[in-house]
């Protein structure tokens, strides 16, 4: 059987609130019985105490049933108390409060009460419960007669009155606790309500596939915090299939026509050598181009991806010199340095090597022998920038933002590549924080540039 969250918290706390207030009335009965004990055993001692003072003060007294009849009279019973006195061997006066039980009329107590001798405590089962009485003995000099007071507390009258009182706080007890409940249910569900939409919207993401759906958790609690964790997760998962949508997409796009001019050259390929040659060679050279175009399929995949990059400090200057250097190979062309920073940056040097050797590799595409292709570095209003111009046609205006498409060719600029190196290089930039963009070189010609924030230099 499954319980809920909201069960299991309620239930846990109820089961909290119960042992405290069970512990909480068990102490408070144990403690007033005990102040009980305590408040007749004082009662008692001290209406001894009173007797023996009044009978001090009055030793010129000849009768002891006067006397007796003098103290009634001026000491009057609290509550659920009775006093009477017994006069040779008999029930003499009662007080004139009427008790909750006629002790007087219990001949076999008053006999048992009339043989003490001295002063003592005791206990008794009546109509009204256990009473706790004291017995004190009387005694007047001018008169022989043997005479006893007594004074009687009705205990199990007090003890019902403390048995009420538990039971009031008892049922209040109870009555707080259906009121903790409702509210505990309440408040739990206000406060699980943003885990139950996490949970709603998983399962609904899994039966639908729709990344898009967000949590709207107002506040700053942990749960507010648990459901910007599950959107910050559910960025990462709709980023991830964008990815591997774009990929999947990219790749049946353009591996499709090879394929099919591998498939079609294959299968009319004759007997004659030459024939055989000749689509042997165009076969390999298809499937360079799609060794390449995958390479650069994975390159722009892994670039969405953490760990894309591995950042270390990067000399500037360095790393414009280098590049120069592994360029002059792919060309005849004038190339120049055109300024280099004096600077290092936090940056992966080995992505903007191979960034700018894209563009070099794009500018060499586009220009002819003897052309200008040069390439630079500086540090400009917090930012790093690095470039590579060439004298060739340019990049028309229109065409200046669609070129870093997957899969897009400037009209003035076209080739026959893929068209997925400034891909490439635009995926590099945005992954160090910064973009690029390409502009009208002085003197005519295209010139890239890629600018990333100088968030550190030395």
């Amino acid at each position: 059987m499954r319980v809920s969250a909201r069960a299991r918290i309620v239930g846990w706390m109820l089961a909290v609130v119960g042992l405290a207030l069970s512990v909480s009335i068990f102490a408070t009965w144990t403690f007033l019985l005990t102040a009980l004990d305590s408040r007749v055993h004082d009662e008692l001692k001290n209406e001894v105490a009173k007797l023996r003072g009044y009978a001090d003060n009055n030793r010129t007294v000849t009768n002891v049933e006067n006397l007796l009849f003098d103290y009634l009279a001026i000491n009057s019973p609290d509550r659920h108390e009775t006093f009477f006195s017994i006069v040779d061997g008999r029930p003499h006066k009662v007080t004139a409060v009427p008790p909750p039980v006629r002790l007087d009329t219990d001949d076999a107590l008053v006999a048992r009460l009339a043989t003490a001798t001295r002063s003592y405590n005791g206990s008794v089962e009546s109509a009204g419960g256990t009473v706790r009485y004291a017995v004190i003995p009387v005694r007047v000099t001018a008169d022989p007669r043997p005479a006893h007071f007594v004074v009687a507390i009705f205990y199990d009258v007090h003890r019902e009155e403390i048995v009420e009182a538990v039971q009031v706080l008892g049922l209040s007890a109870l009555a707080a606790m259906a009121l903790a409940g409702a509210a505990g249910w309440f408040v739990a569900g206000r406060v699980l309500a943003p885990v139950r939409l996490v949970s709603q919207t998983a399962e609904q993401i899994s039966d639908s596939s729709d990344l898009t759906r967000r949590l709207d958790v107002p506040g700053d609690d942990d749960v507010a915090a648990l459901a910007g964790t599950f959107n910050h997760m559910l960025d990462r998962l709709e980023r991830a299939f964008l990815v591997q949508r774009h990929f999947l997409d990219d790749a049946g796009h353009e591996l499709r026509t090879p394929i099919t001019v591998i498939r079609g050259h294959l299968e009319l390929m004759g007997d004659d050598p030459a024939d055989r040659a000749e689509t042997l060679a165009l076969v390999t050279d298809e499937l360079e181009r799609m060794n390449r175009i995958v390479d650069d399929l994975l390159t722009l995949a892994k670039a969405e991806q953490p760990g894309f990059l591995a950042v270390d400090m990067v000399e500037l200057a360095d790393l414009t010199v280098s590049v120069v250097a592994k360029a002059r190979a792919l060309g005849e062309r004038r190339w120049r340095v055109d300024e280099v920073a004096e600077a290092r940056v936090p940056a992966d040097r080995q992505r903007l090597t191979q960034a700018l050797m894209q563009l070099v590799a794009n500018a060499v595409r586009h220009t002819k022998d003897g052309d200008l292709i040069a390439v630079g570095s500086a540090v400009r209003d917090g930012r790093t920038d690095l470039w590579v111009r060439d004298s060739g046609p340019g990049v028309a205006p229109a065409d200046r933002e669609r070129i870093f498409g997957r899969f897009v060719r400037g009209a003035a600029r076209s080739h026959d590549g893929a068209g997925l190196g400034l891909a490439i290089v635009k995926s590099i930039a945005e992954a160090h924080g910064g973009r690029v963009q390409v502009t009208e070189a002085p003197g005519g010609g295209a010139c890239f540039v890629i600018s990333i924030p100088l968030w550190e230099v030395r």
